[in-house]
């Protein structure tokens, strides 16, 4: 194997630390919007509503979906992603329902 030229090193280290920094980013946004759903299962479970909105979530995901077009971003990856992150919170919103009812 040929030793890399150091420009192309440094490009590469440049980039790589690019996307340290955004996934970090993508990391902090993702606890955020966590606790702002923790406090959306707090407030489900005192009043006694279901841990999933399926309503909210489709306009949720057609959201995201338009969102992901005009940013260039593949849709349909925008959206396994969100439901991901829908699974997780409702999974959280059980949690705390079921932590309500005791």
């Amino acid at each position: 194997m040929s030793e890399i030229d150091e420009s192309v090193t440094a490009e590469l280290t440049r980039l790589r630390e690019s996307i340290d920094n955004i996934d970090a980013a993508v990391v902090h946004m993702l606890a955020e919007r966590f606790k702002c759903t923790q406090q959306v299962g707090v407030l489900k479970a005192k009043h006694q509503l279901p841990p999933a909105d399926p309503a909210r979530e489709a306009s949720q995901i057609a959201r995201l979906r338009q969102l992901a077009e005009s940013a260039k971003l593949d849709p349909a990856f925008a959206e396994k992603l969100l439901n991901f992150i829908i699974a997780e919170v409702i999974r959280h919103h059980e949690t705390i329902a079921d932590g309500a009812g005791r």
